[in-house]
Parts: C-alpha cells; sequence; structure tokens
C-alpha cells in the first residue's frame, strides 16, 4: 500500500483488538478515524486522544458510510458486549461496513477466530479446514465470513486464538482466569491443565494485519496466526512469571456455569465453548509465515505482564522490578 498519507477508520476502537489496530496503525503513520455514539465518552476513557473520534452508530448506515469517506480500510472490529444479541446485531452492522468499505473502495479488515471450527476439524487448523461449528457464537462467525467474501470488497482475515490483551472484556483471561483489578493470586482454568491450546496477544495480532497490508494482497485474503500455543501448565507457569508470584490453580466450575447458563447470555456462551479446551487446538501459521518470512510474537510472560498491568493487577514498577 502507497506510503503517501493513508487513512483507516475502525470500527470498535474502544475494544480490545480495535483499539489495538488503531494503536498501530497510529504509529505506522496512519490517520484514524473511529465511530463511536458518545465520541467525548470514548476519547476519555481510552485515553486515545489521537483518534479522529466522530459520532455515529454501527448499527445506522449513512454514518458508517459517511464515516468511512476517504478511507482505504475499514476495521471492522465491533462486539456486542458480553455476548449479549449476537444474532440481532452481528449481521446488520456488517452489512453496514460491507456497504460502507464498496463506497470509499477500501479494503476491509476483520478480526477472525477459532469458534468457526467445530471437534471435526482438530487438532491442526488451516486456513482451508472444514467449518462446522457447534456454537450459536462460531456459525454467526462462520456466515459474518461467508458474507465478506460474497460482497466482492476487498477483506483482509486474520483467524486466531483466544485473545488477551490490556482490556478487560469478552476474553478468557479477564472474564475467567483472574479477576481485573486486583492482585493475581489464583488462576481459573477452563480445562486440562496438559492440553495445547491457542492464545492470542492482541498487539501481536494488530502488528501482523498492519504488515500484510505492506505485502501485496489478492481480494479476499485470509491468514491463521499460530500465536501462543500453550498448555495450561506453561500458561500457569508465564502468570506466575509475569506476576512475581506463585499463584493457586483452579479449575472452572463448569457444571455451576451450565446451571446458570440458562438465565445469563455470557455463561451460556462460555458454556458452548467448552469444547474448544477439552482436546488440543493448533493453528497452523504456514500460509503467514510464507506472506510475512515470520510471525510477530511477543514473549508470553512479557506479553502477560503487560496485560495484567493494563487490567490493574500489576503495578507498573512491579513488573519493571520483573
Amino acid at each position: 500500500m502507497s506510503t503517501q498519507q493513508r487513512r483507516a477508520l475502525v470500527i470498535g476502537a474502544t475494544g480490545g483488538i480495535g483499539g489495538a489496530v488503531a494503536d498501530r496503525l497510529l504509529a505506522g503513520g496512519w490517520q484514524v478515524r473511529a465511530l463511536h455514539r458518545d465520541p467525548d465518552r470514548a476519547r476519555q476513557s481510552t485515553g486515545r486522544t489521537a483518534l479522529e473520534w466522530v459520532k455515529g452508530d454501527a448499527m445506522v448506515d449513512a454514518d458508517v458510510v459517511a464515516a468511512a469517506a476517504g478511507a482505504q480500510i475499514v476495521v471492522h472490529a465491533v462486539n456486542p458486549p458480553a455476548y449479549r444479541n449476537w444474532a440481532g446485531l452481528q449481521m446488520p452492522m456488517l452489512a453496514n461496513t460491507i456497504a460502507a468499505a464498496r463506497a470509499a473502495g477500501a479494503r476491509i479488515l476483520f478480526p477472525g477466530t477459532v469458534y468457526n471450527y467445530g471437534p471435526d476439524a482438530f487438532p491442526t487448523l488451516t486456513e482451508a479446514s472444514p467449518q462446522n461449528p457447534k456454537t450459536r457464537k462460531g456459525a454467526i462467525r462462520r456466515q459474518m465470513e461467508a458474507e465478506l467474501q460474497a460482497s466482492g470488497v476487498p477483506t483482509l482475515i486474520v483467524r486466531a486464538g483466544d485473545y488477551f490483551g490490556a482490556k478487560a472484556g469478552n476474553n478468557w483471561l479477564s472474564d475467567g482466569f483472574i479477576k481485573p483489578g486486583r492482585p493475581v493470586t489464583a488462576v481459573t482454568y477452563p480445562g486440562p491443565l496438559g492440553v495445547p491450546h491457542a492464545f492470542a496477544y492482541l498487539p501481536d495480532v494488530a502488528e501482523t494485519f498492519v504488515r500484510l497490508l505492506d505485502t501485496e494482497l489478492g481480494a479476499f485474503e485470509v491468514f491463521q496466526m499460530q500465536g501462543q500455543e500453550v498448555t495450561g501448565r506453561e500458561l500457569v507457569a508465564a502468570l506466575e512469571q509475569a506476576a512475581g508470584r506463585k499463584l493457586a490453580v483452579r479449575s472452572l466450575p463448569w457444571l455451576a456455569v451450565a446451571a446458570a447458563a440458562p438465565f445469563n447470555e455470557t455463561l451460556r456462551e462460555m458454556q458452548e465453548m467448552r469444547y474448544l479446551w477439552e482436546r488440543p487446538v493448533v493453528m497452523a501459521n504456514t500460509r503467514l509465515v510464507r506472506q510475512l518470512g515470520f510471525e510477530p510474537r511477543t514473549p508470553l510472560a512479557e506479553a502477560l505482564r503487560t496485560a495484567l498491568v493494563g487490567l490493574g493487577c500489576l503495578a507498573p514498577e512491579r513488573a519493571r522490578a520483573a
């Protein structure tokens, strides 16, 4: 992509992956616009004052089309919080992004996930693995990717394992493993400690997106990141290294989650995703490495240390001393 002044629209810049991509684009010299229903509140809550915050709703097509004017890329990183009403919100928001990118002549950047896949594709997942998800969320993610491909709008999808980073909300680190805002003394792990699982550090995902933009891309491109492929024991050891202390390890009480799931949408989604923790899940990155020559990957303990500081679980001075 040309090195002249480049413009991007990020939809979902207050979220984990949207914020990480916005930060990386800014660092790369992009002008970055962020859509939000309350721009002043978003600017203050995120501290991202260098973004051009514009008022608008991802559910209103005219707002998204106007915000995307002049952009070369549109980052679709918006998700309903706590998994609420995915069925009612995800496809309309994506349709608006597609319309906006088409009007602007822009490429869509779409963060993909492991949820597209069912157990029939395990243990090693490639970009071409069959997508037979067993969850409602996974079915919606598969439908979103199919809609992007059918639209004919240039699209770049990067699929990765379970995201984590320095922001609470909609990820296992902050919603399950630990408690944001408190010192880490224990880890609640949702699966067998000896089973490998794929994790993805948000700044690494953002770095991958931006580096791919500077390569030759076709109209519809899908790449996968291997990310941090570790067992539960290895993750706990890295958390102990990051926190600078020994941690108690507890099992997630799945029976209690199942009992409460019918009354809580977040717990329902967690329950549906249990299968991802019971067997090895490996994201093959052969195509990505062929395109970039490597995969951006921050050492796990360093990534967790930064995440813990951002989540209010570790004082910055303790992180520097670790």
